[in-house]
């Protein structure tokens, strides 16, 4: 029988906590303290802290915890579609098969109506520096961790058996994600439009309230495309940097979906708009060659380009709710990625996709 691990609070990691977390390993080493430095709430409650033990060599001393989030806002958004749940799975379940840059998992525990918690190494242990929300990136850095999600994308291109494989990535969760979705987006658009307030011009209120209002086409539309995992959450925040390498952070996300999905998100939250004007289309010719070298080929520049265009939408809609709910993210980066994402849509009329006659 395993250990619990799960935590509720950050005041429940404590010496005996930490030790539970250590023991799993069954290393036989022991632990002497911990310290917590810092308590971050969003759509998850995320607590670094130090461990002193006398297993320095082998595991940590710096971890990352995650545990659902103490803001009940954030908490009823993300507790039904079990996001932190589907991140705890991804780490136990698949994360060492999947090769691209990532946390190291030392402790992950799930129970159904007990609770959740994610035992990471924190990236900051080995030199690693966390990506800032509000972060631009510059178009070198963006071409690493384009390289970076065609090596996932290539891996699982077009695996009909994934949600047979691991069925947390299935349609169950999935099918309840957008039931919420539907219901609640033209309410939260409305709410998030008017607390974006200038930011998003006016003139795209009508456009953005009637693409809410047909979502559930949207994402069929959306979901026609080639199947792979995808990580679905790829902004600056999400990212860390290892010896100028990027890694990726945040896995509740993580969801088959078309690959091209991520590459829109990527350059829409990270890129200052007249820097991704200029390069989305060789970024995009980028992306292909990277498949093309993992043997994913005969893939039309003019149709990804057509899918990328269409999958701008989901970045502005995520920005645009995340403010409405509140309590996701830092008000200020929120508000930055939505002027970014705003510009993207705008930029390649993005709502005449959805809207048109």
């Amino acid at each position: 029988m395993s250990l619990s691990i799960l935590a509720r609070h950050p005041r429940d990691l404590t010496v005996a906590w930490a030790q539970r977390v250590v023991d799993q390993k069954k290393l036989g080493i022991t632990v002497s303290s911990i310290n917590v430095h810092s308590v971050d709430v969003g759509t998850t409650t995320r607590i670094r802290v130090t461990v002193e033990h006398n297993g320095l060599y082998v595991i940590p001393r710096h971890w990352f915890v995650k545990i659902p989030s103490l803001s009940w806002r954030s908490w009823l958004i993300t507790a039904l579609p079990r996001l932190l749940f589907t991140e705890v799975s991804f780490y136990k379940d698949m994360s060492h098969v999947v090769s691209v840059n990532k946390p190291t998992v030392l402790a992950a525990q799930s129970k159904f109506g007990r609770g959740v918690t994610l035992v990471l190494a924190d990236v900051t242990e080995y030199g690693a520096i966390p990506g800032v929300t509000r972060d631009s990136l510059t178009i070198e850095q963006v071409r690493l961790v384009i390289e970076q999600l065609a090596l996932l994308h290539a891996s699982f291109w077009n695996n009909v058996t994934l949600d047979q494989e691991y069925s947390w990535l299935g349609a169950p969760i999935r099918k309840l994600e957008d039931r919420l979705g539907k219901v609640l987006a033209v309410p939260l658009m409305k709410h998030g439009l008017k607390c974006a307030g200038s930011i998003i011009p006016t003139k795209l209120y009508k456009p953005a309230l009637q693409y809410a209002r047909q979502r559930g086409e949207a994402m069929h539309l959306l979901s026609e495309g080639p199947r792979t995992l995808t990580h679905h959450d790829c902004h600056p925040g999400n990212l860390f940097w290892d010896k100028s390498q990027p890694g990726l952070l945040d896995w509740q996300l993580v969801r088959i979906g078309e690959g091209v999905s991520d590459i829109a998100y990527l350059l829409a939250t990270t890129l200052e708009p007249k820097i991704r004007k200029v390069h989305e289309a060789s970024l995009l010719v980028l992306y292909q060659k990277e498949l093309k070298k993992l043997g994913i080929k005969n893939l039309d520049t003019t149709k990804l380009f057509q899918r990328y265009r269409a999958h701008l939408i989901y970045p502005f809609e995520a920005m645009v709710v995340t403010l409405a709910v509140g309590g996701m993210m830092e008000r200020e980066s929120n508000l930055e990625l939505i002027r970014r994402a705003t510009a993207a849509v705008e930029d390649q009329k993005v709502f005449d996709i959805y809207n048109a006659d």
